[in-house]
């Protein structure tokens, strides 16, 4: 199904939709396009051209048609909204996908972390060119891996996920129901030869976000989902984010997600419940295309940090032509010239892009459900075009794949 919706916002985190999605033929999963009067995009973002809407539900229409049982995304434009959906949020019962359903986040997580680890610096608990060790002593084998490294993908710790997913659907299922410690996965990095010297290069990693949840529980005294919860969820509001480790479930109405197998033509393997405990802080939180433009926007305008540890975070490594990452934060530059800032994440299941303007203004949050199919990852980047960069008055250069490789290879869930 296809469906389309336009609304306006009277408040951040609280989106009034003005019009009801148009009815579409789940049974089927054919197209039934819809759209809705007051498409007039009088709450623009300065400076920006208008979202190419259509161009929006083209790209999710090919994702499903790439593989993807479902896909949606919604931007949130200055006070005006717009979402579309594509496709089925269960392939058994063949519901249809809907705009509010919540789904895992994977690696979106990381700025999560980092928020709550930089509000620690402003409180004079942390300083991000301390040793990791002087907070964790004895945990890391060199002393001059510091908390910025860490979260800059620039410690050079071995990122375990390449091992443990070597094969897709094998690693997955033996890891599915496992409960794991930090300790425990930072103990598989550190079996395995570090990538770089510490601050040498970037080089993304998982383990390094296991240890920002390991540093958080640590100078707080609570789990990082307390602190999660007082320091983000909660202040704004997001109302469909979660961090529910070890339970498997995901509360409320949701998506399912679905592993692509290694072997060409096998069949999808539903993904959806699983204890995330592999990834924990660096992946296992589970949200809403509202509350992650919400998050972003928020972050981006200074509402979860003081101004300098905002900056900190907005210090760049080059990772490629059309990317670069902060402090567990990524930048990517469009097509159009446009650099937006977010995430992106791969969890088994789910494919999201997150990302918002420079001031806020503007924001996209986009899921496919599916993983390890390298070809509907691209297309959903197709996502950050259409709803930055207007319609294209030519065809858009390659940033996608080069977007993807920086992070990880499709089968690896991991950034």
């Amino acid at each position: 199904m296809v469906s389309a919706t336009v609304g306006k916002g009277a408040v951040l985190g609280a989106v009034v939709v003005a019009l009801l999605a148009v009815p579409a033929r789940a049974a089927t999963g054919q197209a039934h396009a819809g759209t809705t009067a007051g498409q007039a995009r009088t709450g623009a973002a300065a400076g920006l051209p208008a979202p190419d809407t259509a161009g929006l539900r083209s790209v999710l229409r090919s994702a499903v048609a790439q593989g993807a049982p479902g896909a949606m995304a919604r931007i949130d434009d200055n006070g005006a909204m717009y979402r579309a959906t594509y496709g089925f949020a269960d392939r058994s019962t063949r519901r249809a996908i809907g705009g509010d359903d919540r789904f895992r986040v994977g690696s979106v997580t990381k700025t999560f972390s980092a928020v709550v680890l930089l509000q620690l610096a402003d409180e004079h608990r942390l300083t991000l060119d301390a040793p990791v060790n002087r907070y964790l002593p004895g945990l890391l084998p060199d002393d001059r891996i510091t908390v910025r490294h860490v979260l800059s993908h620039r410690s050079g710790l071995y990122d375990y996920t390449n091992d443990m997913f070597a094969r897709s659907v094998s690693g997955f299922e033996s890891v599915r129901n496992k409960v794991f410690t930090y300790r425990q996965l930072v103990k598989l990095s550190l079996a395995k030869p570090r990538t770089n010297a510490p601050g040498a290069a970037y080089s993304y990693s998982n383990t390094n976000f296991v240890v920002a949840g390991m540093l958080i529980e640590k100078l707080t005294g609570h789990p990082v989902r307390t602190e999660y919860e007082n320091r983000i969820f909660k202040p704004l509001r997001l109302k469909d984010t979660f961090y529910v480790h070890p339970d498997k479930k995901l509360p409320g109405r949701y998506t399912r997600g679905y592993l692509t197998p290694d072997t060409a033509g096998a069949p999808l393997v539903d993904a959806t419940e699983q204890t995330l405990s592999w990834a924990q802080s660096a992946g296992a939180i589970i949200s809403s295309t509202r509350d992650l433009n919400t998050f972003y926007s928020a972050l981006v305008r200074g509402r979860l940090t003081s101004s300098a540890r905002l900056a900190e975070m907005e210090r760049w490594t080059p990772v490629n032509s059309t990317t670069a990452y902060g402090l567990g934060v990524r930048r990517r530059t469009l097509s159009c010239g446009i650099s937006v800032y977010g995430h992106t994440g791969v969890v088994q299941g789910y494919y999201t892009y997150a990302f918002t303007t420079k001031d806020g203004r503007r924001s996209l949050a986009a899921v496919a459900t599916t993983s390890n199919n390298g070809t509907v990852l691209d297309t959903m980047a197709g996502t950050l075009e259409s709803a930055f960069c207007g319609k294209p008055k030519k065809a858009p250069r390659d940033a996608a794949v080069a977007g993807r490789n920086s992070d990880a290879a499709p089968a690896v869930a991991r950034n």
